[in-house]
């Protein structure tokens, strides 16, 4: 996710770039820049530095720079439109070098835009989405940068906050948000714009925050918001009582905490410029309609929590494409002399984009003259290198070792692959596609909907945190997120956990059930809902406690067992999505009254990058 930080006012404005910048690094980058106005004779010039990599590598080329002023843009980037590198480090100017512009979002119809600049003229120094704004900006030719920005933003499509400096106004900044967060602080010696209020927070604590679809200018006495018809807006600063590093997670208590909430945007940027329209849209498989008509088996390969994605997907595409698929762990692959059978597709997914063991199966499959696809949330990753197709996630970078919201936004992948397959081979029908367009639509506010009763859940783990043991079950379309469930309380809290079909319960696990045992029943109302009720009984009748998961209106069963969470009504397919997203707050629950470090959990680290 990037980072914004701009400042105009009497200070020192590299430094507090810099600072800024810094504060900024828990959110995860690969490159970073400054862009500050400095004074000449007679004017003022647009000073530009800026590196891929670390911050100190940004510093250390500064310390070789002779850059002055009071008013500047700073930027970490994360990449989504072209690979980390200098060219594509923000800011990003316009054919004069003048107009400087830093940005947060994806610009969705960037390439018309840009197609477009280019036919009138303008020469593009860098593969990314941004650097439309700043020629945006140059063609209203217009000395008036506020005025330019509210033209460009109806412009363009997608998602973003944006800050832009010209050294014809120094001391004069201008942003706008649409969907991503921009905030406005206040100070005596000056005042800010940022992405998140921890960049300036050691220097002031009075903000305002920018709405969605407002542009802002900003001077070194004044804040003045604009809503989208260009009127002003009246809005009283707050007060910030937080510590920065209370700050920097949102006020959350964690970065597991934080990337949880954030899920509904995570999934609403990884749908957005593919699913639009009533469209589905993914040029990113490199893959035409006869390649996709043709194939006749599909691979996934994952490890840990991304293998519970690849079975998630595996059960969608299989039901609306009508495609085998075959998921396999990525440590286990190369081991077996895997078969690449003729127009088969090979499906990686991996958080990271490094984890050893799904790269050394990306190239057993390369070796033996498979096609590849990445699901990857790294831009510029090895996964994203050595495969033929890369689709990025846009969870935006998670902190937390424990996979939440990256999770979230890959089953959401598998989704829309499975139902853009299903829409080319033709094995659904128009009624149905539309529906569960409709229903992936509405997939973020129904997440959201469980988030708000994120207390209830909490108690529900308050009351069974102490117990030895816990069994997680699921049937069908819940069975990948029963063991996505069970992954989840083990990593974080040190208990005892297994996912199972609830059908193989009398196969062995029946034996662990009794009064030391939590049973979670992931059963939302769907076609094999009766047989979970049935398997749970059994369970119950050995003393467990039972914990079920369900749709709303399914009140009896609340009266059938321990504890009972309702999730709101969705297609049996896309039902798993979201009874995730209560096993995720319940293990947090439960490892936070244990004392445990969410964060950090022992032994464990966010990519594993050796065998």
């Amino acid at each position: 996710m990037c980072g914004i930080v701009a400042y105009t006012g009497r200070g020192d404005c590299k430094n507090i770039l810099l600072s800024g910048l810094k504060r900024l690094e828990y959110r995860g980058y690969d490159s970073a820049g400054i862009a500050l106005l400095s004074p000449q004779k007679k004017a003022y010039t647009v000073t530009l530095v800026k590196e891929a990599g670390k911050i100190r590598e940004l510093e250390a080329e500064l310390a070789h720079t002779k850059m002055k002023g009071h008013c500047g843009i700073g930027h970490t980037r994360w990449a989504t439109h072209g690979e980390p590198s200098r060219e594509n480090a923000h800011p990003h100017q316009d054919c004069l070098g003048q107009i400087s512009v830093v940005h947060n979002g994806i610009i969705e119809n960037y390439a018309q835009l840009r197609e477009q600049l280019e036919a009138q003229g303008h020469t593009f120094a860098s593969d990314t989405d941004t650097e439309v704004l700043p020629h945006l900006m140059e063609q209203e030719d217009s000395n008036d940068l506020l005025v330019a920005m509210q033209k460009v933003v109806k412009k363009i499509k997608g998602s973003g906050a944006i800050v832009a400096i010209d050294p014809r106004n120094p001391q004069q900044l201008v942003g706008a948000r649409i969907a991503s967060p921009l905030v406005a602080g206040i100070s005596k010696n000056g005042n800010f714009l940022a992405s998140d209020i921890p960049a300036v927070l050691e220097h002031t604590r009075r903000f305002l925050i920018i709405h969605d679809q407002e542009t802002v200018k900003v001077t070194p006495h004044k804040v003045e918001i604009f809503d989208k018809e260009g009127r002003a807006v009246k809005r009283e600063p707050f007060k910030v009582n937080w510590s920065i590093s209370s700050a920097q997670k949102g006020g959350f208590a964690d970065f597991m905490l934080k990337e949880i909430f954030e899920q509904p945007q995570g999934v609403k940027e990884t749908m957005r410029g593919r699913l639009s329209g009533g469209q589905l849209r993914f040029e990113e498989l490199n893959m035409d309609e006869q390649q996709i008509k043709g194939l006749k088996k599909i691979q996934i390969i994952a490890c840990g929590t991304s293998y519970h994605a690849a079975l998630a997907g595996k059960q969608v595409i299989e039901k609306w494409a009508r495609i085998p698929v075959e998921v396999d762990y990525g440590s286990e692959y190369r081991y077996r002399d895997p078969i690449m059978v003729p127009d088969s597709l090979l499906v990686a997914i991996t958080q990271s984009g490094e984890t050893i063991d799904t790269l050394a199966a990306i190239r057993e499959a390369k070796k033996r003259g498979g096609r590849v696809a990445a699901i990857t949330n790294i831009v510029g990753s090895s996964a994203a290198r050595e495969s033929d197709a890369v689709i990025y996630t846009h969870a935006g970078p998670e902190i937390g070792v424990c996979a939440t919201k990256t999770f979230t936004a890959q089953v959401m992948v598998m989704y829309l692959m499975g139902l853009y397959f299903a829409r080319i081979k033709g094995t659904i029908t128009e009624h149905s596609y539309r529906e569960l367009m409709e229903e992936l639509d509405a997939i973020p506010q129904k997440i959201q909907e469980i988030l708000n009763g994120s207390k209830q859940i909490k108690k529900i783990a308050d009351r069974t945190s102490r117990y030895a043991c816990f069994l997680f079950l699921g049937r069908v379309y819940s069975l990948p997120m029963a063991l996505e469930g069970a992954l989840k309380l083990k990593e974080i809290s040190y208990i005892h956990a297994e996912g199972y079909p609830a059908g193989e319960m009398k196969h062995g696990p029946i034996a662990l059930a009794d009064k030391k045992t939590v049973v979670v029943g992931i059963m939302p109302q769907d076609a094999v809902y009766e047989k979970l009720v049935s398997n749970i009984q059994e369970v119950k009748a050995r003393g467990a406690h039972l914990f079920s998961i369900s749709t709303q209106g399914n009140d009896r069963l609340a009266k059938n067992v321990d504890d009972c969470f309702h999730i709101p009504p969705a297609a049996p397919a896309l039902s798993g999505i979201l009874t995730v997203i209560v096993l995720q707050l319940y293990a947090y629950y439960i490892a936070k009254n244990l004392g445990r470090d969410v964060d950090q959990p022992r032994n464990l680290a966010k990519s594993v990058t050796v065998e």
